[in-house]
C-alpha cells in the first residue's frame, strides 16, 4: 500500500503576513506626531473648565415708601432703561406737592409785604425826621424871642415837649424800620430766607412725587421678581432685578500653577457648554483677582493647624467678551465656560495699576429730578413775585 504524500506549500504561503504588525506601526507613529501637534499647540497656552459667565444683576428699589398698585412687567421680560417697572399710590405724595406750592406762593407774597413794610418805614423815618427838624427850628426861633418877652415861656416849653415827642417818634420809628430791616437786609426777594425753605420743601415734595415712578435704571431681562400689586414698600427694598444681558463677563479660575504667565491682554478663546463646540467666543484678559477665591471667601481657611492638607488654590482672571459675538450668541449669567489663553505674548502687566478714567457703570434716570424740581418753584416764584419792585438789594 503506496502513501501519498502532501504538496509541498508555495513560498507566499509560507511567508508569514505582516499586515497587522504594518498597521500597528503606523498607529504608533500618527499618535506619536498627533502628541507632538498637541504638545506644541498647548505649550505657550493655559486652559480651565472652572470658568463662568458672570454680569451685573441690578436691583431695582423704591426711594419712598408706598403701596404698589400697578407692575409693568414680570421675569424674562425686556425692559429698556428708564422705562415704568412699578407705579406706587401718588395721592399722598400730590397731596403734599400742592401744599408746598401753596407754601411757597404764600412765602414769597410774605416776603413781598416785609419789602413793602421797609419802603413804608423809610418813608416814615423821613417823615419823622421832617418832624424833628420843623421842632427844632421851632424851639430856636421861640428862645430868640424870649429875650424881647415877644413868646411866654410856656409856649417855649410847649415847644420843646413837640421836639421831644418827634425826637421820640422818629428813634421809634427807626427801630421798627431796623426790626424789619432784620428779615430781609442783603437779600432779595428770591434769597429770602422764607422763600428758600419753602422752596427748598417744594423741591423735596415734587421729588417724593416724581419717584412713586420706579423706572429701570438699565436696559436688560427682568428676574427675581418679589413684589406684589397692593403690597406695601419702604425705601431700599428690593422689588425685582435687571440684568444687562449686554454687560457679561467670564470669571476663569485658574490654577496658582498656571497663573505665572497669565497676562493683562493676552487674547483667550471661549467655548459654552451651552453651545457647539463650533461655536468660538473671543476674549481678552482684562485683569486678574487680588486673592484667591478662598482668600474671600465668607469663611477663610485656617490652615494654622496640626492637620494641614494642602487644597490646590484657584486665582479668578476676568476676560471681557467681543460684544458683537455676545450680541449673535447671547450668554446667560453662571453658565459653564472652557476657557484657552495664549501665553506667547508676555509682554503686558500682571496687575492693574492705572486708575479709570471715567465710570464703570452709570445711570442717567436720577439726572433730572432736581432740574425739573426746579422749573416748578421757578414757574410758582414768578407767578407771584413783583419783578418790578421785590429783586431790588434791600441794605442795612
Amino acid at each position: 500500500m503506496t502513501s501519498k504524500t502532501p504538496a509541498s506549500a508555495s513560498p507566499e504561503q509560507a511567508k508569514p503576513s505582516r499586515s497587522p504588525q504594518l498597521l500597528l506601526a503606523l498607529a504608533i507613529v500618527l499618535l506619536l506626531v498627533a502628541l507632538g501637534i498637541w504638545y506644541a499647540t498647548r505649550m505657550g497656552a493655559e486652559s480651565t473648565d472652572d470658568a463662568y459667565v458672570e454680569g451685573n444683576i441690578v436691583q431695582v428699589t423704591s426711594q419712598v415708601s408706598g403701596t404698589v398698585t400697578v407692575i409693568n412687567g414680570d421675569n424674562t421680560d425686556y425692559v429698556a432703561a428708564h422705562s415704568p417697572l412699578v407705579t406706587l399710590n401718588p395721592v399722598d405724595a400730590e397731596i403734599q406737592f400742592e401744599r408746598a406750592k401753596s407754601n411757597l406762593a404764600r412765602a414769597v407774597r410774605q416776603a413781598r409785604t416785609q419789602y413793602y413794610q421797609v419802603q413804608q418805614l423809610e418813608a416814615e423815618v423821613s417823615q419823622r425826621k421832617n418832624d424833628v427838624r420843623k421842632a427844632q427850628d421851632d424851639v430856636r426861633r421861640r428862645n430868640q424871642l424870649a429875650s424881647s418877652g415877644a413868646v411866654s415861656r410856656e409856649e417855649i416849653s410847649h415847644a420843646e415837649e413837640v421836639l421831644k415827642n418827634a425826637v421820640a417818634g422818629l428813634e421809634g420809628t427807626q427801630h421798627a424800620l431796623a426790626v424789619r430791616l432784620a428779615m430781609v437786609d442783603n437779600t432779595t426777594l428770591r434769597t429770602h430766607p422764607d422763600v428758600l425753605v419753602a422752596a427748598s420743601n417744594l423741591r423735596d415734595a415734587y421729588i417724593a412725587l416724581h419717584r412713586t415712578q420706579i423706572s429701570s435704571p438699565v436696559s436688560g431681562l427682568i428676574t427675581k421678581r418679589s413684589v406684589q400689586v397692593g403690597q406695601r414698600i419702604n425705601p431700599g427694598v428690593a422689588l425685582m432685578s435687571v440684568v444687562p444681558v449686554d454687560q457679561v463677563w467670564v470669571n476663569a479660575n485658574f490654577k496658582e500653577s498656571q497663573i505665572e504667565d497669565l497676562r493683562i491682554g493676552q487674547p483667550v478663546e471661549l467655548r459654552a457648554d451651552a453651545y457647539s463646540r463650533d461655536t468660538v467666543f473671543h476674549g481678552t484678559i482684562v485683569g486678574l483677582d487680588a486673592g484667591t477665591g478662598s482668600a474671600f471667601s465668607l469663611m477663610p481657611a485656617q490652615n494654622a493647624t496640626g492637620n494641614w492638607i494642602k487644597v490646590t488654590q484657584r486665582v479668578p482672571v476676568r476676560i471681557a467678551l467681543d460684544a458683537k459675538e455676545v450680541e449673535r450668541h447671547p450668554l446667560r449669567l453662571g453658565l459653564s465656560m472652557r476657557v484657552s489663553v495664549d501665553t506667547s505674548d508676555q509682554t503686558g502687566a500682571v496687575l492693574n495699576t492705572t486708575r479709570p478714567t471715567r465710570p464703570a457703570y452709570s445711570t442717567s434716570i436720577f439726572d433730572n429730578e432736581l432740574k425739573d424740581a426746579n422749573q416748578v418753584v421757578e414757574q410758582v416764584i414768578s407767578a407771584n413775585e413783583d419783578r418790578g419792585r421785590n429783586n431790588q438789594r434791600v441794605n442795612l
